[in-house]
């Protein structure tokens, strides 16, 4: 049985937008598989430089400074969508190149990687979006004095 490929889905909505797509993955030749780490935020990720763009890992730079921030890599992927951020897919030579420096976990077979500036971007939706600690129930404190 042979799947039919992808295409793009198109909403009615709009009829310039894609609803769906799969993004094809960086071309695997060797200047793109060039492995740096680069400091970020005071710590070192893996990055790689793609058409003269410098994409870090996203899930490195998840572990390092969101995870703290977000439910999981599940939300951050809501946020890239609603913040129409698109991240790069890591080809095959490059999940073994991340795989290989620890960046991604030992059976992780896929990757993404993102902007500097797409990252930015990203962190200040997670820290801007967070309520302080505690506001809950500083405000049912408010709402429901205790009767003494």
């Amino acid at each position: 049985n042979v799947l039919p490929p992808t295409f793009p889905v198109f909403s009615s909505r709009s009829s310039h937008k894609p609803v769906y797509s799969t993004p094809s993955p960086v071309e695997n030749i060797p200047q793109n598989n060039e492995c740096k780490m680069v400091e970020l935020r005071g710590a070192k990720v893996a990055s790689f430089t793609v058409d003269g763009c410098e994409l870090i890992c996203l899930p490195q730079a998840f572990d390092l400074f969101l995870k703290h921030l977000v439910g999981g890599l599940h939300t951050v992927y809501t946020k890239l969508k609603r913040l129409e951020i698109t991240p790069v897919v890591c080809n095959v030579e490059q999940v073994r190149i991340l795989r290989g420096l620890g960046a991604i976990q030992p059976g992780v077979n896929r990757c993404k990687l993102i902007s500097r500036k797409d990252f930015e971007t990203l962190y200040n939706d997670c820290t801007n979006a967070r309520s302080p600690p505690c506001s809950s129930y500083l405000f049912s404190l408010f709402i429901f004095p205790a009767v003494g």
